[in-house]
């Protein structure tokens, strides 16, 4: 603070003219006041270096010929020359606070050139160790994450060596259930062979079945129409004699009726009575003989509707036993045409597989 205090006012002084202080020295002597180098310096506004305003008093001094100096008296020439001693001590004092200020200065300028170049470096090496700082943490993140993912790679390799281990062990597995499967294979072909004939054998034997079957069933079937056609006829024949009967029997009723009538009209007569009595006895009678044909016609008629009615029940039968046997004959075509296509459908990939 001292130094640059000092150069500010070296600084100031350097503007300071002799006709200034000419001025200060004419004014303080006409104030009465004696014109000593502070009493100038202090009318300059402090301005001035001492040995300035002394040179300039010096010179000023000389161009008026020393005329001054008569006037002042001896107290004030010891006290000029003091001053000017004091303002030559100061001056040389100035010139030498100057150069230790103007080296202070420089030394200050220095220094505080090498703080701030110390503060950029201090402030280089703040953002370098932030920025390493910044890469450790992460070069730490990366290692964790390293650590971290050869843990999981670790792991994993131990789960891959296992699921290896477990897929040598299935191919084990499925190499011995390959050559099981190899032989159940072969077995089945022959099964499935043995099968083929059997069901062969058992298609022809089943066919000749049913074809005695169908063909008794046929001769049945013709018995039966036969018979039916028969009692049919006979059930016609009943149906005409019954009608012829019923025809008989109204021819009769009406002669009864003709004959009671022609009794009832003759005289009553004892023998004409009687003869009437054995006429209509004998008319009685043959009514009767022809009652009784008629209920036994009537009853053989029942007899052939329900050997008909029993013939149409066993045909019926009949044909619900072929239509049975033929569903049952069809289901185990049907069967067997499944199984053939199971065992072909199984055969053809392992066939395949060997002719590979």
């Amino acid at each position: 603070m001292y130094y640059g205090t000092k150069l500010d006012e070296a600084m100031a002084r350097a503007g300071i003219y002799k006709s200034e202080v000419l001025r200060a020295r004419d004014k303080l002597l006409a104030l009465g006041r004696y014109p000593s180098i502070d009493a100038i310096r202090e009318e300059l506004g402090n301005t001035g270096s001492k040995g300035t305003i002394h040179r300039y008093l010096k010179e000023i001094e000389e161009e008026e010929g020393g005329t001054a100096g008569t006037k002042v008296a001896a107290s004030e020439a010891i006290q000029d020359l003091v001053d000017r001693l004091a303002a030559r001590l100061h001056e040389e004092a100035d010139g030498r606070m100057l150069d230790a200020a103007a080296k202070a200065a420089e030394q200050v300028q220095q220094r505080d050139a090498a703080a701030a170049l110390l503060k950029d470096e201090n402030t280089l090496l703040r953002a370098q160790l932030e920025r390493d700082q910044l890469a450790l943490a992460a070069e730490r993140t990366a290692h964790e994450q390293a650590t971290a993912s050869l843990r999981a790679q670790a792991l994993e390799a131990a789960q891959l060596s296992q699921q290896v281990a477990d897929l040598q062990d299935r191919l084990t597995a499925e190499e011995r259930h390959h050559k099981s499967l190899e032989e159940k294979h072969q077995h089945a072909r022959e099964a499935l062979d043995h099968f083929r004939r059997a069901a062969k054998e058992q298609r022809e034997s089943e066919h000749r079945q049913y074809e005695q079957q169908t063909q008794y069933l046929q001769a049945e079937m013709r018995k039966v129409t036969e018979a039916l056609a028969v009692k049919q006829h006979e059930v016609k024949t009943a149906s005409q004699n019954n009608i012829e009967l019923l025809s008989e029997l109204k021819a009769t009723r009406a002669n009864l009726h003709r004959q009671e009538d022609f009794v009832r009209s003759l005289t009553p007569l004892p023998e004409k009575l009687l003869a009437a009595e054995r006429i209509s006895e004998d008319l009685v009678r043959q009514i009767s003989g022809h009652h009784g044909e008629l209920q036994q016609r009537e009853a053989a008629n029942s007899l052939l509707r329900a050997q008909v009615s029993d013939l149409g029940k066993r045909n019926l039968e009949l044909e619900r036993e072929l239509a049975g046997a033929k569903s049952s004959l069809l289901a185990q075509k049907q069967i067997v045409e499944a199984i053939l296509q199971r065992f072909s459908g199984a055969n053809s990939p392992d066939t395949g597989s060997d002719s590979k």
